[in-house]
Protein backbone atom coordinates (compact mmCIF):
# COMPACT_ATOMS: atom_id res chain seq x y z
CA UNK A 1 0.00 0.00 0.00
CA UNK A 2 2.77 2.47 0.76
CA UNK A 3 3.87 2.52 -2.87
CA UNK A 4 0.63 3.33 -4.03
CA UNK A 5 -0.13 7.12 -5.44
CA UNK A 6 -3.09 8.60 -4.68
CA UNK A 7 -5.05 11.85 -7.02
CA UNK A 8 -7.73 13.59 -5.22
CA UNK A 9 -10.92 14.31 -8.09
CA UNK A 10 -14.35 15.29 -7.59
CA UNK A 11 -17.60 17.42 -8.93
CA UNK A 12 -16.77 19.60 -5.34
CA UNK A 13 -12.97 20.01 -5.69
CA UNK A 14 -13.53 20.98 -9.89
CA UNK A 15 -15.98 23.32 -9.03
CA UNK A 16 -13.54 25.86 -8.19
CA UNK A 17 -13.67 28.91 -10.20
CA UNK A 18 -15.43 31.65 -11.61
CA UNK A 19 -17.81 31.83 -14.73
CA UNK A 20 -17.12 35.62 -15.25
CA UNK A 21 -13.11 34.37 -15.63
CA UNK A 22 -12.63 32.77 -19.33
CA UNK A 23 -9.18 31.12 -17.24
CA UNK A 24 -11.04 30.51 -14.14
CA UNK A 25 -14.11 28.43 -15.11
CA UNK A 26 -15.78 25.97 -12.73
CA UNK A 27 -14.87 22.18 -13.85
CA UNK A 28 -12.48 23.62 -16.86
CA UNK A 29 -9.05 23.09 -15.26
CA UNK A 30 -9.70 19.57 -13.07
CA UNK A 31 -11.57 17.84 -16.36
CA UNK A 32 -8.86 18.85 -18.65
CA UNK A 33 -6.31 17.49 -16.28
CA UNK A 34 -8.35 14.02 -16.37
CA UNK A 35 -8.51 13.87 -19.92
CA UNK A 36 -4.97 13.89 -20.21
CA UNK A 37 -4.58 11.24 -18.03
CA UNK A 38 -6.67 8.58 -18.93
CA UNK A 39 -5.71 9.52 -22.42
CA UNK A 40 -1.85 8.85 -21.30
CA UNK A 41 -3.28 5.56 -19.11
CA UNK A 42 -2.13 7.44 -15.90
CA UNK A 43 -5.44 6.88 -13.84
CA UNK A 44 -4.84 3.13 -14.04
CA UNK A 45 -1.87 3.25 -12.40
CA UNK A 46 -3.07 5.73 -9.49
CA UNK A 47 -5.50 5.44 -6.86
CA UNK A 48 -8.34 7.83 -7.58
CA UNK A 49 -9.90 9.55 -4.90
CA UNK A 50 -13.21 11.76 -4.03
CA UNK A 51 -12.09 14.49 -2.00
CA UNK A 52 -14.12 14.82 0.98
CA UNK A 53 -15.10 18.57 2.97
CA UNK A 54 -12.77 19.85 5.70
CA UNK A 55 -13.93 20.19 9.06
CA UNK A 56 -14.05 23.10 11.01
CA UNK A 57 -11.68 22.24 13.29
CA UNK A 58 -8.94 21.34 10.37
CA UNK A 59 -9.97 24.99 8.80
CA UNK A 60 -9.04 26.55 12.54
CA UNK A 61 -6.14 24.78 12.15
CA UNK A 62 -4.66 27.99 10.30
CA UNK A 63 -7.62 30.33 9.62
CA UNK A 64 -9.40 32.74 12.17
CA UNK A 65 -13.24 31.55 13.32
CA UNK A 66 -13.97 34.86 12.32
CA UNK A 67 -12.55 34.49 8.70
CA UNK A 68 -14.31 31.57 7.96
CA UNK A 69 -17.71 33.27 9.41
CA UNK A 70 -16.91 36.14 6.89
CA UNK A 71 -16.01 33.61 3.78
CA UNK A 72 -19.42 31.75 4.46
CA UNK A 73 -21.51 34.36 4.70
CA UNK A 74 -20.56 36.59 2.25
CA UNK A 75 -20.57 33.82 -0.18
CA UNK A 76 -24.06 32.78 0.87
CA UNK A 77 -25.00 36.11 -0.74
CA UNK A 78 -23.39 35.40 -3.94
CA UNK A 79 -22.60 38.89 -4.71
CA UNK A 80 -19.69 41.27 -4.19
CA UNK A 81 -15.87 40.34 -3.22
CA UNK A 82 -14.00 38.78 -0.44
CA UNK A 83 -10.85 41.06 -1.54
CA UNK A 84 -9.82 44.04 -3.36
CA UNK A 85 -11.95 42.70 -6.54
CA UNK A 86 -10.78 39.72 -8.17
CA UNK A 87 -11.73 37.40 -5.52
CA UNK A 88 -15.75 37.09 -5.93
CA UNK A 89 -18.21 35.90 -3.32
CA UNK A 90 -19.34 32.94 -4.69
CA UNK A 91 -21.05 30.12 -2.50
CA UNK A 92 -19.63 27.40 -5.40
CA UNK A 93 -16.73 28.41 -4.89
CA UNK A 94 -16.35 27.99 -0.99
CA UNK A 95 -18.22 24.74 -1.25
CA UNK A 96 -14.93 23.99 -3.61
CA UNK A 97 -12.44 25.50 -1.54
CA UNK A 98 -13.75 23.74 1.52
CA UNK A 99 -13.27 20.09 -0.36
CA UNK A 100 -9.80 21.59 -1.68
CA UNK A 101 -8.64 21.72 2.53
CA UNK A 102 -10.30 18.47 3.10
CA UNK A 103 -8.70 16.32 0.05
CA UNK A 104 -5.21 17.71 1.57
CA UNK A 105 -5.76 16.99 4.81
CA UNK A 106 -7.13 13.65 3.87
CA UNK A 107 -4.06 12.77 1.63
CA UNK A 108 -1.52 14.19 4.35
CA UNK A 109 -3.25 11.63 7.00
CA UNK A 110 -2.72 8.78 4.44
CA UNK A 111 0.33 9.65 3.90
CA UNK A 112 1.25 9.95 7.65
CA UNK A 113 -0.28 6.31 7.86
CA UNK A 114 1.70 4.70 5.14
CA UNK A 115 -1.33 4.19 3.06
CA UNK A 116 -0.10 6.37 0.21
CA UNK A 117 3.54 7.27 -0.81
CA UNK A 118 2.30 10.26 -2.57
CA UNK A 119 -0.56 12.28 -3.16
CA UNK A 120 -1.45 14.64 -5.82
CA UNK A 121 -4.61 17.56 -5.35
CA UNK A 122 -4.67 18.82 -8.76
CA UNK A 123 -6.93 21.49 -7.58
CA UNK A 124 -4.94 23.01 -4.92
CA UNK A 125 -2.22 25.22 -2.84
CA UNK A 126 -4.06 28.22 -3.08
CA UNK A 127 -1.23 30.08 -1.02
CA UNK A 128 -2.21 33.66 -1.21
CA UNK A 129 -4.52 33.31 2.12
CA UNK A 130 -3.85 34.87 5.42
CA UNK A 131 -4.93 33.34 8.69
CA UNK A 132 -8.01 36.13 8.31
CA UNK A 133 -7.82 37.25 4.74
CA UNK A 134 -9.08 35.91 1.36
CA UNK A 135 -6.49 36.95 -1.65
CA UNK A 136 -6.12 36.42 -4.92
CA UNK A 137 -8.55 33.74 -5.56
CA UNK A 138 -7.68 31.95 -2.68
CA UNK A 139 -10.63 31.62 -0.07
CA UNK A 140 -8.42 29.69 2.44
CA UNK A 141 -4.58 28.34 2.41
CA UNK A 142 -5.37 24.87 1.83
CA UNK A 143 -0.90 24.71 2.02
CA UNK A 144 -1.13 26.48 4.89
CA UNK A 145 -3.52 24.49 6.83
CA UNK A 146 -0.90 20.88 5.96
CA UNK A 147 1.65 22.57 7.16
CA UNK A 148 0.53 23.61 10.45
CA UNK A 149 -1.09 20.15 10.89
CA UNK A 150 2.39 18.22 9.80
CA UNK A 151 4.61 20.87 12.39
CA UNK A 152 2.32 19.78 14.86
CA UNK A 153 2.96 15.84 14.65
CA UNK A 154 5.94 15.47 16.11
CA UNK A 155 7.77 14.21 12.90
CA UNK A 156 11.46 13.64 13.40
CA UNK A 157 12.95 16.36 10.84
CA UNK A 158 11.30 19.97 9.81
CA UNK A 159 9.01 20.74 7.27
CA UNK A 160 9.70 20.98 3.49
CA UNK A 161 7.30 22.99 1.05
CA UNK A 162 8.64 23.96 -2.14
CA UNK A 163 7.10 26.49 -4.32
CA UNK A 164 7.30 26.73 -8.29
CA UNK A 165 4.08 28.18 -9.01
CA UNK A 166 4.40 31.59 -10.86
CA UNK A 167 3.50 33.54 -8.43
CA UNK A 168 5.34 33.32 -5.18
CA UNK A 169 3.62 32.08 -2.06
CA UNK A 170 3.05 35.36 -0.26
CA UNK A 171 0.72 33.70 2.25
CA UNK A 172 2.81 30.62 2.93
CA UNK A 173 5.64 32.38 3.45
CA UNK A 174 4.24 34.92 6.01
CA UNK A 175 2.48 33.05 8.28
CA UNK A 176 6.10 30.45 8.39
CA UNK A 177 8.46 33.68 8.42
CA UNK A 178 9.40 32.75 11.68
CA UNK A 179 8.74 29.34 12.64
CA UNK A 180 12.19 27.12 12.30
CA UNK A 181 9.48 24.34 12.00
CA UNK A 182 9.04 24.92 8.26
CA UNK A 183 11.61 25.18 5.93
CA UNK A 184 10.28 26.92 2.64
CA UNK A 185 11.45 27.37 -1.15
CA UNK A 186 9.71 29.15 -3.70
CA UNK A 187 10.90 29.84 -7.25
CA UNK A 188 8.52 32.16 -8.51
CA UNK A 189 8.77 35.37 -11.69
CA UNK A 190 9.71 38.48 -10.05
CA UNK A 191 6.67 39.83 -8.93
CA UNK A 192 7.74 43.24 -10.45
CA UNK A 193 6.26 41.84 -13.71
CA UNK A 194 3.42 40.14 -12.79
CA UNK A 195 -0.20 41.79 -12.61
CA UNK A 196 -0.68 45.08 -12.30
CA UNK A 197 2.21 45.30 -13.51
CA UNK A 198 3.57 43.35 -17.04
CA UNK A 199 7.32 42.68 -18.44
CA UNK A 200 6.77 45.94 -21.01
CA UNK A 201 5.79 48.50 -17.95
CA UNK A 202 7.12 47.00 -14.63
CA UNK A 203 6.69 48.05 -11.45
CA UNK A 204 9.16 49.95 -9.48
CA UNK A 205 10.11 49.23 -5.14
CA UNK A 206 9.94 46.02 -2.94
CA UNK A 207 7.51 43.18 -4.03
CA UNK A 208 7.09 39.99 -2.17
CA UNK A 209 9.36 36.87 -2.79
CA UNK A 210 12.96 38.87 -2.73
CA UNK A 211 16.08 36.61 -2.23
CA UNK A 212 16.36 38.67 0.55
CA UNK A 213 13.27 37.06 2.32
CA UNK A 214 15.02 34.36 4.25
CA UNK A 215 12.86 34.19 7.32
CA UNK A 216 12.64 35.99 10.68
CA UNK A 217 14.29 35.45 14.15
CA UNK A 218 14.93 31.77 14.85
CA UNK A 219 13.89 30.70 11.42
CA UNK A 220 16.21 33.02 9.85
CA UNK A 221 17.85 30.82 7.12
CA UNK A 222 15.01 28.71 6.48
CA UNK A 223 13.73 30.05 3.75
CA UNK A 224 15.12 30.51 0.23
CA UNK A 225 13.11 33.00 -2.24
CA UNK A 226 14.47 33.14 -5.96
CA UNK A 227 12.48 35.07 -7.98
CA UNK A 228 13.06 34.54 -11.95
CA UNK A 229 12.95 37.03 -14.57
CA UNK A 230 10.07 37.37 -16.90
CA UNK A 231 10.75 34.88 -20.27
CA UNK A 232 12.86 32.66 -18.10
CA UNK A 233 13.42 28.99 -19.81
CA UNK A 234 13.86 25.28 -18.94
CA UNK A 235 18.04 26.63 -18.38
CA UNK A 236 17.03 29.25 -15.97
CA UNK A 237 15.01 27.51 -13.67
CA UNK A 238 17.39 24.30 -13.69
CA UNK A 239 19.73 26.71 -12.57
CA UNK A 240 17.84 27.79 -9.61
CA UNK A 241 16.44 24.50 -9.03
CA UNK A 242 19.99 23.39 -8.59
CA UNK A 243 20.01 25.62 -5.47
CA UNK A 244 16.90 24.95 -4.35
CA UNK A 245 17.52 21.15 -3.90
CA UNK A 246 20.59 21.85 -2.02
CA UNK A 247 19.13 23.75 0.49
CA UNK A 248 16.07 22.05 1.00
CA UNK A 249 18.20 18.73 1.30
CA UNK A 250 20.27 19.93 3.72
CA UNK A 251 17.80 20.24 6.26
CA UNK A 252 16.65 16.40 5.70
CA UNK A 253 12.84 17.18 5.80
CA UNK A 254 10.84 13.93 7.81
CA UNK A 255 7.81 15.51 5.04
CA UNK A 256 7.70 17.48 1.53
CA UNK A 257 4.74 19.23 0.37
CA UNK A 258 5.19 20.78 -3.05
CA UNK A 259 3.25 23.21 -5.18
CA UNK A 260 3.61 22.89 -8.64
CA UNK A 261 1.86 25.30 -10.36
CA UNK A 262 1.41 24.95 -14.39
CA UNK A 263 1.46 28.81 -14.75
CA UNK A 264 4.64 28.68 -14.78
CA UNK A 265 4.86 27.08 -18.08
CA UNK A 266 5.17 29.08 -21.21
CA UNK A 267 2.10 31.01 -22.64
CA UNK A 268 0.19 31.19 -19.11
CA UNK A 269 -2.40 33.98 -19.44
CA UNK A 270 -1.53 35.32 -15.88
CA UNK A 271 2.04 34.84 -16.09
CA UNK A 272 5.16 35.12 -18.03
CA UNK A 273 7.38 32.13 -17.23
CA UNK A 274 8.62 30.08 -20.65
CA UNK A 275 9.32 26.62 -18.94
CA UNK A 276 8.24 23.58 -20.16
CA UNK A 277 6.65 20.53 -18.78
CA UNK A 278 10.20 18.95 -18.56
CA UNK A 279 10.82 21.40 -15.33
CA UNK A 280 8.01 19.76 -13.97
CA UNK A 281 8.68 16.95 -14.35
CA UNK A 282 12.82 17.28 -13.04
CA UNK A 283 11.47 19.04 -10.07
CA UNK A 284 8.79 16.04 -8.98
CA UNK A 285 11.27 13.20 -9.94
CA UNK A 286 14.16 15.37 -7.41
CA UNK A 287 11.66 16.10 -4.86
CA UNK A 288 10.78 12.17 -5.03
CA UNK A 289 13.60 10.98 -4.65
CA UNK A 290 14.94 13.21 -1.96
CA UNK A 291 11.90 12.22 0.09
CA UNK A 292 12.61 8.99 -0.52
CA UNK A 293 16.14 9.90 1.54
CA UNK A 294 14.74 11.78 4.11
CA UNK A 295 10.91 11.35 4.58
CA UNK A 296 9.77 8.00 4.34
CA UNK A 297 8.75 9.00 0.53
CA UNK A 298 5.98 11.43 1.54
CA UNK A 299 5.58 13.92 -0.94
CA UNK A 300 2.09 15.90 -1.27
CA UNK A 301 2.09 17.44 -4.18
CA UNK A 302 -0.95 20.47 -4.89
CA UNK A 303 -1.69 21.66 -8.43
CA UNK A 304 -1.16 25.25 -8.00
CA UNK A 305 -1.74 27.73 -11.30
CA UNK A 306 -2.15 27.19 -14.66
CA UNK A 307 -4.69 29.00 -16.68
CA UNK A 308 -3.77 27.35 -19.85
CA UNK A 309 -5.95 24.12 -20.58
CA UNK A 310 -3.75 22.24 -22.33
CA UNK A 311 -0.57 23.56 -20.28
CA UNK A 312 -2.23 22.53 -17.27
CA UNK A 313 -3.28 19.41 -18.89
CA UNK A 314 0.37 18.64 -19.84
CA UNK A 315 2.33 20.00 -16.60
CA UNK A 316 0.39 18.28 -14.53
CA UNK A 317 0.24 14.64 -15.81
CA UNK A 318 4.28 15.32 -15.97
CA UNK A 319 3.99 15.55 -12.62
CA UNK A 320 1.90 12.33 -11.96
CA UNK A 321 4.60 10.67 -14.40
CA UNK A 322 7.12 11.05 -11.95
CA UNK A 323 5.37 10.49 -8.86
CA UNK A 324 4.52 6.97 -10.41
CA UNK A 325 8.31 5.90 -10.85
CA UNK A 326 8.74 3.35 -8.16
CA UNK A 327 11.02 4.11 -5.69
CA UNK A 328 14.62 2.69 -5.51
CA UNK A 329 15.14 -0.70 -4.24
CA UNK A 330 15.99 -0.08 -0.53
CA UNK A 331 14.18 3.19 -0.02
CA UNK A 332 12.62 3.90 3.16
Amino acid sequence: MASRVGIYIGRELGAYGYEEKPWFRPHERLEAFLAELRRQGLDREAALIEAPPASDADLFRFHTPAHVERVRRLCARNEGALDHGPTLARETVEVAATHVVGAVMDACRRLLAGELRRAFVPIAGFHHAHAGEARSYCLYNDCAVALSFLSQQGLAGPIAYVDIDAHHGDGVYAAFAGDPRVVVADIHEDGRTLWPNSPASPGAGPVSGERSAAGEGAARGTKLNLPLRAGATDADFLEAWAEVEAFVDGFQPAFVVFEGGADCLAGDPLAHLALSPASLRHAAARLSALADRHAGGRLLVLGGGGYDARNLAAGWCAVVASLLAPAPRGAA
